[in-house]
């Protein structure tokens, strides 16, 4: 009877090793985390006796802390500098546009602890799902959810389980949600303030397709900044259509032929502008002599190719995914952070705008 025991505890002490994290390594908060079904940022406030949560589930996180020999420092300590960190990035930007420079901002905030980002692009709901499943099987610590276009989408499915989320460059209509965005209307009264400053009046504006958040957000704004500066403007001179370069040429000739007075052009993207210089341009109309333009994103290939070299709106993206990355610390610390932010865009000028000569 006394060897049949014995045996039986030694299975099950060889069963809780093999289910134990290896004493060389030591247990970290993120196994403490796994082991009790919660979030880095709960497994945190129950083990540094913070935050709002029930006995219950600050009891469970101990008791596997002790379970698995975790040593009880400061979370600062062993998640945010000792411990490797996994990211997974969900995008529909596929070509990396928008997304690449959000990466480059988090890899920023996190500063010197090691990280790692997963970059998934879906097209679609189905592939983005897939892509949500895999980084869950990688026990990922937080996510991005990142798209070419800023206007509500549906939130991601995490099912039961509790991680992190970061909207950035997309929203939701959650108000637990928490997204990060590029202010439009404060970009747009940017590019309009600075074509006023240098002497323009006669505005007209070519822009994308209406049912973009982003496009009714900078008309709007243009036509503000005009009213205050006692501007007349007539919606006859603002043309909605494809994101396309094609569409920039076409605009811009149909309105340029409606009305020769006109001498300043905002554009919607710098593809639209670059469009619209090529169409000026083969009007015989001098750049910006004549029309001055500016455009929107900041994309370098575009903006630094078109001649003249476009002034455009940054929309500070990497600032934008540096301040993603500190949410994503400060969420993983514990913090209950939501709500819509959006972050200043900036003016850059280049040879696409100039005073008139007094």
């Amino acid at each position: 009877m006394y060897e049949e025991q014995k045996k039986g505890a030694d299975e099950a002490e060889a069963e809780q090793r093999s289910q134990t994290p290896s004493s060389t390594r030591g247990a970290t908060l993120k196994d403490v985390a796994l082991a009790a079904g919660v979030t880095l940022g709960t497994a945190s406030k129950a083990i540094n006796g913070r935050g709002k949560l029930s006995q219950e589930t600050r009891e469970r996180v101990r008791d596997e802390a002790r379970r698995l020999g975790f040593r009880f420092r400061k979370l600062e300590q062993d998640t945010l500098v000792d411990q490797h960190m996994m990211i997974g990035v969900l995008t529909s930007d596929v070509y990396g546009r928008f997304s690449l420079p959000l990466l480059s901002g988090i890899e920023k905030a996190f500063d010197m602890r090691p990280v790692s980002a997963v970059l998934c692009s879906a097209s679609d709901q189905r592939k983005e799902q897939a892509h949500l499943q895999t980084l869950l099987e990688r026990h990922v610590d937080g996510i991005v959810v990142s798209a070419r276009r800023e206007d509500p989408r549906l939130p991601i499915d995490l099912g039961q389980v509790q991680l992190p989320v970061v909207y950035a460059h997309t929203q939701v209509t959650d108000p637990n949600a928490l997204s990060i965005l590029p202010d439009d209307a404060q970009g747009a009264r940017l590019a309009v303030e600075h074509l006023i400053s240098i002497g323009r009046r006669q505005f007209a504006h070519i822009t994308g397709p209406g049912y973009f958040e982003a496009v009714r957000l900078r008309e709007s704004a243009m036509s503000q900044v005009l009213a205050e500066h006692d501007i007349p403007f007539s919606m006859n001179r603002v043309l909605s259509g494809p994101w396309q370069e094609s569409w920039g040429y076409t605009a811009a000739k149909y309105l340029i032929k409606q009305d020769l007075s006109i001498d300043a052009l905002f554009c919607g993207s710098d593809q639209l502008a670059r469009g619209a210089v090529d169409a000026l341009h083969e009007m015989g109309i001098r750049i910006p002599e004549d029309v001055a333009v500016v455009g929107f994103d900041n994309w370098e290939p575009i903006a630094c190719a078109t001649r003249p070299a476009l002034t455009t709106i940054d929309m500070n993206l990497e600032a934008v995914g540096h301040y993603v990355g500190q949410c994503l610390l400060d969420l993983l610390a514990g913090k209950l952070l939501s709500g819509t932010v959006r972050l200043p865009c900036k003016l850059i000028v280049r040879e696409s705008t100039v005073p008139i000569p007094i």
